[in-house]
């Protein structure tokens, strides 16, 4: 269901120590943003530095512009370098969707068109309201949604 009808975020401050690019196991700050998030009823959470959003509590974040552009944060020691993000690239150039790799801000994701995270668990889920504010028209986008689509094509192809 949260592929197709998509999940509430909210945004909150990225606690985390400065190299996120490193996978640990030190997962206290993500637990932290998860619970923040439930408590604030929302699915997860935009975690917020220097007034940039860095990523999800678990995921790689993303907004997509009037133009169907796809915005995410360009990889540093701020953000995880997720692979299901290396992919979602890849496939989003492949199928002539523009990526622009820079980072934004929590306003300008209240404004997107439409928004959504990536992560190894979700593959792609939509982003339908931030801080309780309808993202786009408040459903699943159609970005959002060729992005989950052609992923799953070339995962179920490389799995058969």
């Amino acid at each position: 269901p949260n592929a197709t009808k998509g999940i509430k975020v909210v945004t909150m401050p990225d606690i985390r120590w400065h190299r996120r690019d490193i996978k640990t196991v030190g997962l206290l700050a993500p637990c932290l943003a998860k619970e923040y998030a439930h408590a604030n009823d929302a699915d997860d959470a935009f975690l917020v530095e220097n007034g940039f959003i860095t990523e999800g509590s678990s995921s790689n974040a993303y907004i997509v512009l009037a133009d169907n552009t796809v915005v995410t944060r360009p990889l540093s020691n701020d953000i995880l370098h997720g692979i299901t993000r290396k992919s979602l690239l890849a496939l989003a150039e492949r199928d002539g969707i523009k990526v622009e790799e820079r980072m934004f801000t929590p306003a300008e994701a209240y404004h997107a068109k439409e928004a959504f995270i990536s992560s190894a668990t979700t593959f792609v889920w939509p982003v339908v309201s931030i801080d309780g504010q309808p993202v786009g028209d408040g459903k699943a986008g159609p970005v959002a949604q060729r992005l989950r689509e052609i992923y799953l094509e070339i995962a179920t192809k490389e799995t058969a």
